[in-house]
């Protein structure tokens, strides 16, 4: 009989197992309810309750009021909600200020916004992804952009933007401080976040980054904030969001925030150890490995997250979707870049960005740990991936 293949997962960007604590509350949600919580008989009422319950879980690990929680159907909808909304409701000319880095679900919002003629002006960034304060400020200011969205961390390289004093400086504009938003779906769990303090407005979140279910993203707008809803047709989430709440998978996604704030700080070093392991391993074996992004001691950046670049083997030129399979083969899976779009033909766009060619820009590998992953998995992967390039010689 054949040895089943050892496995490794190392793609917990792209998305993470449910934690088993927040499994039970979902299963126990699942049994429990049966009423729809817009309606007002008992059963309605006991949904409504949970509901009601998970929000304020929420807000009291993101430090934030109950009533500025809006629960999406995902990372990308809860993002698209703010930008679109925030955007139409400035005006028919209304700016959107972002990165060149960002998100597909930033830049597909920013694509959809210029359709329809608003001014969108994409921020350049430097070798390690971080965009430039000053020269930002000066375009917002040069621009009068309504909003501005700049992600706190990068999903591909793992760069950390400085949201704080971005926030700090927005409010020097004075009475045309733009709406700010933030891509935060890497960050939580990983970073710690003050959303208040960095006079953030608008942020966006997912569940199943952190262990919790697929299909319940996370808004957070500041109380005030003015936004028009992109979708219509019920008065679910404030009107934001209509359609029938997912209340078992939301009361879990609540769980999960709760967790992954708490040992944020705890998982982050042990990420940060894992990363150093792994690195050092992985140059022994793997000739001409490259490591894109911030350098590993640089502490604005992703704890667990890890962008390999690679030289051509045998003067051919490699491809990251090419290593992702031949990776699988052995056993290691992990992505060529963002999970969205590691099927695209074109080369990574957050690496483009930093000024890499576009061979250059194909040939990486996105390493992510998770809550799960231990220092065994990280002495197989290394094994793995030498495997996995003698095999290309």
């Amino acid at each position: 009989m054949a040895v089943p293949l050892k496995r490794v997962y190392l793609d917990h960007n792209a998305t993470t197992a449910l934690r088993p604590e927040v499994r039970a509350r979902f299963l126990e949600q699942l049994d429990r309810l049966g009423g729809n919580p817009s309606s007002v008989h008992s059963s309605g009422r006991a949904a409504r309750a949970v509901l009601d319950e998970a929000r304020e879980q929420t807000a009291a690990a993101l430090a934030v009021h109950e009533d500025e929680i809006v629960f999406t159907g995902g990372g990308t909808e809860a993002i698209q909600i703010a930008l679109l909304g925030a955007v139409r409701a400035a005006g028919p000319n209304a700016c959107l200020v972002t990165t060149a880095v960002e998100h597909s679900a930033v830049l597909g919002a920013a694509a959809e916004l210029a359709r329809e003629g608003h001014p969108v002006h994409r921020m350049p960034v430097d070798g390690v992804g971080r965009v430039d304060i000053e020269r930002l400020i000066t375009e917002i200011g040069t621009s009068r952009a309504a909003v501005v969205s700049i992600q706190t961390a990068n999903n591909e390289i793992g760069t950390v933007m400085p949201i704080a004093e971005i926030g700090r400086r927005l409010q020097d504009v004075g009475n045309l401080a733009p709406v700010f938003h933030t891509d935060a779906v890497q960050a939580l769990g990983r970073l710690p976040l003050a959303l208040e303090r960095s006079n953030v407005d608008l942020a966006g979140f997912s569940a199943h980054k952190i262990g919790g279910p697929l299909g319940v993203g996370i808004l957070y707008r500041r109380q005030g904030v003015t936004l028009l809803a992109p979708l219509q047709g019920g008065g679910q989430e404030g009107g934001l969001r209509p359609g029938t709440e997912n209340v078992p998978a939301i009361s879990a996604a609540a769980l999960a925030v709760e967790l992954a704030t708490r040992d944020q700080a705890v998982a982050a070093d042990r990420w940060r150890a894992l990363s150093r392991s792994f690195w050092d391993q992985v140059q022994a074996v793997v000739p001409g490995v490259l490591l894109n992004g911030p350098p590993l001691d640089d502490s604005a950046r992703l704890p667990n997250t890890l962008n390999l670049g690679f030289e051509s083997v045998g003067g051919r030129e490699l491809d990251g979707r090419m290593l992702v399979a031949r990776a699988d083969l052995e056993g290691l899976e992990v992505s060529a870049g963002s999970a969205c779009a590691s099927g695209s033909l074109e080369p990574s766009h957050v690496l483009l960005a930093l000024g890499h060619t576009p061979e250059r820009a194909r040939a990486a590998l996105r390493i992510s740990f998770g809550a799960q992953t231990t220092h065994e998995d990280i002495h197989t992967a290394v094994e793995m991936l030498r495997r996995t390039f003698l095999s290309l010689r």
